[in-house]
């Protein structure tokens, strides 16, 4: 259950002006310890500004490639047309240093519609 800023502070001086011990306060609250520890702490670096709600998306995400290195992977694709994904992910991490998977550069360049369909060869029965 999320609470609302107002509500966190009050829980905070509940506990603080309570004559049971924190612990006890809390049980009969229901508010876990680690909760309010974790308010407690927000409120003493940042007021009651830290006690509102935040985002629970995180702002990096570890694995996620950079929009500017996608970029430099399309311009590199631009410029290099002959080459495959492969070609192009070796060629961009000896190039920029920075590594790209082939299936990375395949999914850039799929994204960005510069995938073609393969060339297929068909080949008919010679009658003899």
């Amino acid at each position: 259950m999320r609470y609302p800023a107002e509500e966190k502070l009050e829980i905070i001086r509940l506990v603080e002006d309570s004559h049971l011990s924190a612990r006890r306060t809390l049980a009969k609250l229901g508010i876990p310890r680690t909760t309010f520890y974790r308010w407690y702490d927000r409120c003493l670096q940042s007021g009651e500004a830290g006690l509102q709600d935040q985002s629970p998306k995180p702002k990096h995400v570890w694995n996620r490639v950079p929009d500017d290195v996608k970029r430099k992977v399309v311009k590199l694709a631009l410029q290099e047309t002959e080459l495959s994904p492969r070609e192009l992910a070796v060629t961009f991490t000896d190039q920029e240093r920075y590594f790209v998977s082939e299936s990375t550069v395949y999914r850039v360049l799929k994204a960005h519609d510069l995938i073609t369909s393969p060339a297929f060869i068909v080949i008919q029965a010679a009658s003899e």
